[in-house]
């Protein structure tokens, strides 16, 4: 499996909520849903997202925006429209309308906003967990990614709106499978973007030295893998070898196999039935109490703890 193929492999929608919101201007939204990841596109009209404490970013019809939470935001035709709506966890919403101001409410399937046929149709597409998306992906991401329109594929996006309006048998499987693609078209591209940036995985993995020892640790983590022994199987000495690693990756090798095993881990923990225990042994720890040790100093909570947040039985 490739690199990108390994950060995207836990992406996956499972019931996402989905939405067209047409509007007329003027409008806006206060988004404090905590969601892990949120796909915007406008495929008609424009949009700005406002985040808490950062700069605005305009979108125009065709460009799409993954937003990364939990990090409070405004969607507003303009900058300093006042938000009719506030959104919290659960996809709750609040009214903020003035008396002379069209409230927002159902126009048609799947289809939200303050005019049936509003001047903007913005496309909004919600992983609202976390075992959805994956900490592989999200510890990757920016808080938020904006692609320009000719890096996403526009059938695609126009696809998704289309599917948006229908309620057929099997409608969400499809939505959810439609999400999946625009998201990952949107990030393959920003990760090849990344590529030449300093360290990172995406240019560490183009290394053949390197790459080949992400590789192994990635493919195998439950393997007793040392600097000595990674060294030995990409032809370097072990000194040569831990230099090139760091300068690429921008930690050492054992730091960034420890973060791995316990990041892997955190998404096993998700899968109904998995033990603690069991986890333990697929990362490569012998014993739960060292595992659990770990997963603590990296997530500040226990496996256990995580599992139970999670709602995982």
């Amino acid at each position: 499996m490739d690199a990108m193929s390994q950060l995207l492999s836990g992406l996956s929608a499972h019931g996402a909520f989905v939405l067209r919101c047409s509007l007329r201007s003027p409008w806006a939204m206060r988004i404090e849903d905590e969601a892990p990841i949120s796909v915007v596109a406008p495929v008609r009209g424009h949009a700005h997202i406002c985040p808490d404490g950062a700069d605005p970013v305009l979108l125009n019809a065709g460009d799409v925006a993954v937003v990364r939470g939990p990090r409070h935001y405004r969607v507003a035709d303009e900058v300093d429209s006042v938000p009719q709506v506030l959104i919290r966890p659960g996809q709750v919403c609040i009214d903020l309308a003035g008396r002379d101001t069209p409230p927002m409410s159902e126009v048609g399937v799947r289809t939200w906003g303050n005019a049936a046929d509003g001047d903007t149709l913005l496309l909004d597409g919600t992983y609202e967990s976390q075992t959805s998306v994956g900490h592989r992906l999200l510890r990757n991401l920016p808080e938020l990614v904006v692609a320009p329109r000719e890096h996403v594929p526009g059938a695609l996006v126009d696809y998704l709106g289309v599917q948006m309006a229908l309620d057929e048998p099997g409608q969400e499987a499809v939505l959810d499978r439609l999400l999946d693609l625009v998201l990952v078209a949107v990030l393959r591209w920003w990760f090849a973007e990344q590529a030449g940036d300093g360290a990172n995985w995406y240019r560490a993995h183009a290394d053949p030295v390197v790459g080949r020892a992400l590789g192994l640790m990635q493919g195998d983590p439950a393997a007793p893998w040392t600097v000595a022994s990674l060294a030995a199987r990409s032809g370097l000495s072990r000194a040569a070898f831990a230099r090139r690693f760091t300068e690429l990756v921008g930690e050492p090798p054992m730091t960034f196999l420890t973060t791995w095993r316990l990041t892997v881990a955190a998404d096993l923990l998700t899968e109904p039935g998995m033990t603690v225990s069991a986890v333990a042994r697929r990362v490569g720890y012998s014993t739960p109490f060292a595992f659990s040790t770990a997963f603590k100093r990296l997530h500040e909570v226990s496996p256990q703890h995580y599992r139970d947040r999670q709602g995982i039985a």
